[in-house]
């Protein structure tokens, strides 16, 4: 079923939204947990990854001298996907050099790519809004399956921006981006995101795609595909 929306942008999960959330966590996660440490041996002394280390350390409640305990914690923390930004930080690098290695290409869905080319070509602008950073988002469409998609996008938003289940965080991206939160459609495959989105005002829409074995929320419109979004023209 086709579900009709009129808005002037759209602001997009990432994991189970535009990409898979098999992806993220049978790929990316796995390879920041195998090269981590060798990661940070190499690159301890460069300053961003010393400010990271430092961060995690202060948010862990760690010695920051203490470099094997904060290792552990930013395994632990991986283990648990835990949504922590100097380890989202971290991450993004470590991906970094997997992507221009070669090691890493970005996964998009077809349907997704396809909706995100002809929505920019119509004047939409888009936005991204992960827990990932903002590093890590650019990376997966830079580097994706489909090309590089980074010039669709307006810009992009991570936890910086707080967490993805308060209204807060979704008003302060409306404020960021000069728009009223009715004028955003929200997408997620996360109902209690959604949630958060329409406190604030914001259009949203679940794609609750089978292939990532998510659910259609009781509470929100559905979609399985990007293909089944129509966006018209808000003045019409």
């Amino acid at each position: 079923m086709t579900e009709v929306f009129r808005a002037r942008a759209v602001l997009t999960d990432i994991e189970g939204t535009t990409g898979s959330i098999a992806f993220v966590k049978d790929v990316l996660f796995p390879y920041a947990d195998s090269h981590l440490d060798d990661y940070v041996a190499r690159n301890a002394g460069d300053r961003a990854v010393a400010e990271v280390l430092r961060d995690a350390a202060l948010e862990a409640r760690i010695d920051p001298n203490e470099r094997d305990a904060v290792l552990a914690q930013l395994h632990e923390w991986i283990a648990r996907d835990a949504k922590i930004s100097p380890l989202k930080t971290l991450e993004g690098f470590i991906w970094a050099d997997g992507y221009r290695g070669g090691e890493l290409r970005g996964h998009i869905y077809d349907d997704a790519a396809q909706a995100l080319r002809a929505w920019h070509a119509r004047g939409l602008a888009l936005y991204a809004y992960s827990s990932g950073s903002i590093a890590a988002q650019e990376l997966i469409f830079a580097y994706s399956v489909a090309g590089d998609l980074r010039a669709l996008f307006s810009g992009f938003f991570d936890t910086t921006s707080g967490s993805k289940r308060e209204p807060a965080s979704y008003a302060g991206i409306a404020r960021a981006i000069d728009l009223a939160p009715a004028e955003v459609l929200f997408l997620s495959d996360s109902a209690a995101e959604l949630d958060a989105a329409q406190g604030a005002g914001m259009q949203a829409v679940q794609l609750a795609r089978p292939e990532d074995g998510t659910h259609p929320s009781p509470t929100h419109r559905s979609v399985t595909s990007f293909a089944q979004l129509l966006l018209a023209d808000p003045a019409h």
